[in-house]
């Protein structure tokens, strides 16, 4: 039974790390597409335009490869 303690803690510790990060990373999902949906909301209105590091990203990604054709 000792044995089995010992190996069922490092997993246990493992599982709950991963749900962690899980969470953790759906609920960077959500917020950051509830931004996008205030975005669409805001420009349509002629407000703040706000643009993720992300879109940014691609964007600048997408010029490079256009640049370099």
């Amino acid at each position: 039974m000792d044995g089995m303690q010992q190996l069922a803690l490092p997993i246990l510790g493992i599982v709950a790390a991963a749900a962690v990060t899980f969470y953790a990373v759906s609920f960077a999902e959500i917020r950051e597409k509830s931004f996008g949906d205030l975005d669409d909301s805001e420009t349509e209105n002629g407000g703040f335009k706000y643009v993720s590091s992300r879109e940014r990203r691609r964007a600048r990604k997408k010029a490079d490869k256009q640049a370099k054709s």
